[in-house]
């Protein structure tokens, strides 16, 4: 038996396993199994026999311990163009309420802080260039960035600053 004598019941092969299975993937799949069978126990065919008898054979087997096997659930089973391949994202449902509750504290902020929190977290300016944009010096700008996102925290924490009321006489 040479090769060619395989590959010529092929398509025999694959006409039975489509008609048995009604399924051309599973089909394709046990015409390969039968294949791969046939060629690792090629020692057992005998001379002579029948080929075409000897390949059925082996597939009908194989079909026989398919259906012993138990079947797999529906939902383990997902072919591979299936399967969603996208990067998880974070949600984004409360976006907008953030951006709302960051405006809302910037407000509550004094001019000359925002200004400066602006400059540095817009901008992305340096001190250096701030201090000249403004004419201050570096380390009043410093200062009003620390004190500007310190209250800007507080706010977006919920602890709302004390308002310092002045005695008037």
């Amino acid at each position: 038996m040479e090769s060619s004598d395989i590959l010529a019941e092929i398509p025999r092969l694959r006409r039975y396993a489509r008609a048995m299975l009604g399924n051309r993937a599973a089909a394709d799949d046990l015409v390969q199994d039968t294949l791969e069978r046939a060629w690792t126990r090629f020692g057992t065919w005998r001379s002579g026999s029948n080929l075409r008898a000897w390949l059925f054979s082996i597939m009908h087997n194989l079909r026989v311990d398919q259906l012993r096997q138990p079947p797999l659930s529906a939902l383990s089973m997902h072919a591979i163009d299936d399967i969603e391949n996208e990067a998880p994202t974070r949600a984004t449902q409360s976006d907008a309420l953030e951006v709302r509750d960051l405006e809302s504290a910037l407000a509550q902020i004094p001019d000359d802080q925002r200004e400066i929190l602006m400059l540095v977290a817009l901008e992305e300016m340096s001190y250096a260039e701030i201090s000249t944009l403004l004419n201050i010096p570096v380390g009043t700008v410093m200062s009003r960035l620390s004190r500007g996102r310190e209250k800007l925290r507080v706010i977006m924490e919920g602890n709302m600053p004390a308002t310092k009321l002045r005695v008037v006489r």
